[in-house]
């Protein structure tokens, strides 16, 4: 065969390979030995030689007896799986999205008997408990208007739900548990640290010894929304453990910035963590039960533990006579 009849038979066996390749075929048809020799006598245009017949012949081969597809040999199969494949494209990964923070719930109407400032502060509201630390006042301090509350707590919400000071903490935690209740409330509570319940939540107080608390609050002739609740925690210790020092310290900043907004009349401490920690003091809370304390200017009074109340019910009878102390302070005699 000429080199010019060689040359053009090459080139249209490469523009069938690459129509195959724009195709996306990947295997050799079975063919009939008929169709073979019409292919063969189309090729035959581009020489007359024996050989040119015998090139042609031999880069078809007929496989019409096969059972199966033939497949292309492996070099052709690589080319066109390299040539044909589809490029993956690879979607950016999706930002962190932090978990929706639980609502602050309406602020209900006030019941009809309505919480009323003394006219005076009692003489013992001001003395500091033993071990006490000086802090500045928060009465002296401006105060943000009363619908500016919530908006300053939910920036302070959306900060506790991405931290990560207390490592163990952050590991383990399923959600944070920031507050719940009224920003503009007078009476305050101030817990532990939240419990299995409330980490699922988000809420604190709404398991066993939450449920306690409700009650109490009811007693007192209010409603739940009507007081602010938080812990001295926003994360749960694993397995309900005591909290650290350094947790405690880690976490006290949110707390305290939470009080210097919702500033209210009365704080009330549930249990020794919450005494120690906002008093800044290591006396019991046996000792600190019964007399008024000073954080900032504001009353704080301390009494004992939902969940101490639940392993000791005789000592129910206890809480209730310091909620009568705290109601009266507040203008409602139980």
């Amino acid at each position: 065969m000429s080199a010019v009849n060689s040359q053009n038979l090459h080139q249209a066996l490469a523009q069938i390979l690459e129509s195959w390749q724009r195709a996306g075929v990947t295997e050799l048809p079975t063919v009939s030995a008929e169709a073979v020799a019409e292919m063969t006598a189309a090729l035959r245009q581009f020489g007359k030689s024996d050989t040119g017949e015998q090139l042609a012949v031999n880069s078809i081969t007929p496989v019409a007896k096969a059972p199966a597809k033939a497949n292309i040999p492996a070099p052709h199969t690589a080319t066109l799986a390299a040539r044909t494949a589809v490029p993956q494209i690879t979607q950016p990964a999706a930002p962190a999205v932090t978990p929706p923070l639980p609502p602050m719930p309406n602020t209900p109407n006030r019941p009809a008997v309505k919480l009323s400032k003394p006219a005076t502060k009692p003489a013992e509201l001001l003395a500091p408990p033993e071990d006490a630390t000086e802090m500045p006042s928060l009465l002296s301090a401006p105060a943000l208007p009363p619908e500016q509350h919530f908006a300053a707590l939910e920036i302070i919400r959306a900060e506790v739900a991405g931290c990560t000071r207390c490592t163990e903490l952050a590991a383990t935690r399923t959600q944070t548990v920031f507050s719940d209740g009224d920003p503009n409330a007078r009476l305050c509570f101030v817990g532990e640290a939240p419990g299995a319940d409330e980490d699922a939540q988000g809420v604190p107080f709404v398991g066993r010894a939450g449920q306690l608390l409700t009650k109490i609050i009811e007693a007192c002739k209010l409603a739940r929304g009507e007081v602010y609740i938080a812990n001295v925690l926003k994360c749960r210790p694993p397995n309900n453990r005591p909290p650290e020092p350094l947790e405690v310290h880690n976490c006290r900043g949110y707390l305290d910035r939470q009080l210097e907004i919702v500033r209210p009349e009365v704080i009330v401490c549930l249990g020794a963590v919450a005494a120690k920690c906002l008093l800044q003091t290591e006396v019991s809370i046996g000792r600190l039960r019964g007399k008024w304390h000073d954080y900032r200017g504001l009353a704080v009074y301390c009494t004992y533990h939902p969940a101490y109340l639940l392993r000791n019910p005789n000592a129910k009878k206890d809480v209730w006579e310091d909620m009568k102390v705290v109601m009266a302070r507040l203008g409602v005699v139980l």
